[in-house]
């Protein structure tokens, strides 16, 4: 399997979904059907130890994205190639807050972490303004397309 989700967290995640957006995600990126991809979800001390020892920040974060292959989005002018794409660990816990600050349901804040995730493995980032505007532009855009497309 290309994507491999992983619940190691107490909170039930919708798996199911999340999968289904990752695959939309990834056909969106125009990404090869067979780049590997992990999903995993953690409990917020596991997640802890991940931001402290990756980041070198205190206490658990919301997503980590870890790419391998240094893949990119493909175009409609070149092949998408096959690779390791990377691997992203979702705190549900932190999801869940951020959930409730924002007023929307959870699983909406997961598939946003998720989709942010993917996007950091294909090299996004959001460190300067500029890459941040485009960052979380094409995110919106993908969880919104993704919305629209459950609904057909």
């Amino acid at each position: 399997m290309s994507i491999e989700i992983t619940n190691e967290s107490v909170v039930e995640v919708d798996t199911d979904r999340v999968l289904s957006l990752a695959r939309f995600v990834r056909a969106e990126l125009k990404l090869h059907e067979l780049v590997e991809l992990g999903i995993t979800f953690v409990d917020e001390a596991p997640m802890t130890d991940l931001h402290v020892k990756w980041m070198d920040e205190p206490g658990p974060t919301d997503v980590l994205s870890f790419p391998m292959d240094e893949l990119r989005p493909g175009s409609d002018a070149s092949s998408p190639v096959e690779g390791i794409l990377g691997d992203i660990v979702v705190c549900p816990q932190v999801a869940i807050q951020q959930a409730i600050a924002a007023d929307h349901e959870t699983i909406n804040e997961i598939l946003m972490l998720v989709t942010h995730g993917m996007l950091h493995l294909v090299g996004f980032d959001h460190a300067e303004k500029d890459e941040e505007i485009e960052m979380f532009s094409l995110q919106r855009k993908l969880l919104s397309d993704f919305y629209e497309s459950e609904k057909q």
